[in-house]
């Protein structure tokens, strides 16, 4: 299993070599090791903890084996032995290639059995596992044991992610995200990429496929400190996912603030109304807001600005009549959430209840918060382990099941809300069911004891009530907005906790919250041409209660709503 210690080991071993490797180009060592992790991880992360020179590791970081002369799907060359021994300086390569199966497996004991059979030989060789299928045109590589040269290893890796990245597409970028280096792993592994079919693409283990591999890596990898440095991203308390820092906005354009008078400002994906009104709307800016804009120039009334709106990076098109110009360079803050919620002042509050009550799924719903015994928790910091424990929360509420009158619609009556709050709950997240009063808040705020009581300081929270409470105080309670639909669900696979809410026009008709939850291989989040997320995976009650569904797309941007966000907690 690849740890933080195994990629602490990775990097102390190999940081300024892949530092100078992929110098000009849009890869880092965080990368770098990822795909390390994903090829060979299971054999270094190993060697490494039975002190072995890195030189020897490298060397004994072979695997992927084939019978002599077996029928096999593969389809490159060699198939078999007798295919490999008809090329020049084939003999020689298939001794190689059966010794280092057989030294190998002295430390690794799942190819014990392998190395056992005479006919077996290794056809992947070196840390980053380039394949005998090259041996025709680079034998040197192989018959030399370039392999076991990290120098010679990492050139050629790199060689290989640059002509991934022209496959892709991705060759003018000077800066790719944390997806779309997870997209070039993939056609390094593939040599073709769907993206349509988001990171579920590549080699797949029985258990995930190669994009999602190198997304989990990727992520690990972050949380690990460089020598003498500090980690990208902070590495998580136990029952959290690790989130990157909010986004910086790099626009340097003219600086505006919004000035409307009336609502809120729409930001749009283009500069265009469209027939439908609400169709390519991206976000809401509120009034006073600051942008920088990112053209020189306005289109068709619209400049494309850029901002940070709790802890989300917006940008996109917005209205030239709406935005005021302010003088200088103002910069614009990026506000972060908290690490921990309050533990003084406005503090998180539960409804109370008389010892030895227990509020069960099985009945129609009040204003506490569940206490069955043995409910799941998320308790873990890897995704493989974020992922299980969701998926175990799901499995738990069990939306769908009508004996859980919880969140079964009844006379017009929907229980969205407490949905989400239950789910959160259950992950270690607060997501209020009852919050203070105003007057509860201004005492709470000058350090007063504030007992919660029902009707009195306290009142129950709906969907309108949790929009507003997510702009007010979530960033207290370590929410804090994702900058697009797409990081919504990448983050999301990856364990973090995601929400969609949106506001009713009407504020005594129900708005809507829902959780955006992980991609399994049954259920897909819907991806447009360019790969971009258009309809996430979502677990909801409603109108219509379902465990996983991608629901009716775009439904935040409905008529009936003033306004949506999209939230993410670690």
């Amino acid at each position: 299993m690849t740890t933080p210690d195994g990629i602490r080991w990775f990097k102390e071993n190999f940081q300024a070599k892949v530092d100078a490797a992929v110098a000009g180009t849009p890869f880092d060592v965080d990368f770098i090791a990822a795909i390390a992790c994903q090829e060979t991880g299971h054999i270094w992360q190993t060697l490494r903890k039975k002190k072995l020179p890195a030189a020897e590791v490298l060397g004994l970081c072979v695997g992927d084996t084939l019978d002599a002369d077996s029928k096999s799907a593969r389809r490159a060359f060699p198939k078999r032995k007798s295919d490999l021994v008809k090329v020049p300086g084939g003999d020689r390569m298939f001794d190689i290639a059966r010794q280092a199966l057989i030294d190998m497996s002295k430390h690794i004991p799942g190819f014990k059995g392998a190395a056992g059979n005479p006919n077996k030989f290794c056809h992947g060789f070196g840390m980053f596992q380039l394949d005998l299928q090259f041996f025709k045109e680079e034998p040197d590589y192989f018959l030399n044991k370039e392999y076991a040269d990290f120098d010679k290893a990492i050139g050629r890796c790199v060689r290989e992610l640059k002509e991934a990245l022209v496959k892709i597409g991705f060759d003018k970028k000077k800066k790719l995200t944390d997806f779309e280096m997870a997209c070039v792993g993939i056609v390094y592994n593939t040599g073709r990429f769907n993206p349509k079919k988001g990171l579920k693409q590549g080699h797949f283990d029985g258990t995930r496929f190669y994009g999602e591999g190198i997304a989990d890596f990727l992520r690990l990898a972050r949380t690990v400190a460089a020598p003498g440095g500090a980690p990208a991203v902070p590495a998580p308390a136990p029952g959290n996912a690790a989130l990157p820092p909010p986004a910086e906005v790099t626009a340097t354009g003219e600086a505006f603030e919004v000035d409307t008078k009336v609502s809120t400002l729409r930001l749009r994906s283009d500069p265009s109304v469209p027939a439908k009104s609400t169709a390519n709307i991206i976000g809401e800016l509120p009034d006073g807001q600051l942008v920088r804009a990112v053209t020189a120039k306005a289109v068709n009334g619209f400049r494309e600005v850029e901002t940070s709106l709790s802890g989300g990076l917006l940008r996109g098109f917005a209205s030239t009549k709406f935005l005021k110009k302010v003088s200088g360079a103002p910069v614009l803050d990026v506000a972060q959430p908290a690490a921990e919620p309050p533990k003084t002042g406005i503090v998180e509050v539960f409804m109370p209840r008389k010892a030895g009550t227990v509020t069960k799924r099985a009945e129609i719903a009040g204003a506490h918060s569940l206490n069955e015994p043995k409910q799941p928790a998320r308790k873990g910091t890897a995704p493989d382990e974020l992922r299980a424990e969701i998926k175990a929360i799901i499995d738990y509420l069990d939306v769908e099941n009508p004996a859980h009158k919880r969140y079964k619609p009844r006379s017009g009556l929907t229980f969205c809300n407490i949905y989400t709050h239950d789910f959160c709950f259950l992950a270690g997240a607060y997501l209020p069911r009852v919050w203070w009063s105003q007057a509860a808040i201004r005492d709470l705020a000058t350090g007063k004891k504030v007992e919660p009581l029902i009707g009195k300081t306290i009142d129950e929270r709906r969907a309108n009530d949790l929009f507003r409470w997510l702009r007010d105080f979530g960033l207290d309670f370590g929410w804090r907005r994702a900058d697009t639909l797409s990081q919504l669900q990448d983050e999301a696979n990856l364990g973090a906790l995601g929400l969609i809410v949106a506001r009713r026009k009407e504020d005594g008709k129900s708005g809507h919250i829902v959780m955006v939850v992980p991609e399994t291989d049954a259920q897909k989040a819907k991806r447009d041409a360019s790969g971009q997320v258009i309809a996430p995976v979502q677990s909801q009650a409603g109108a219509r209660n379902f465990a996983r569904g991608t629901g009716t797309k775009d439904w935040w941007k409905g008529a009936q709503f003033a306004e949506s966000a999209f939230w993410l907690h670690g």
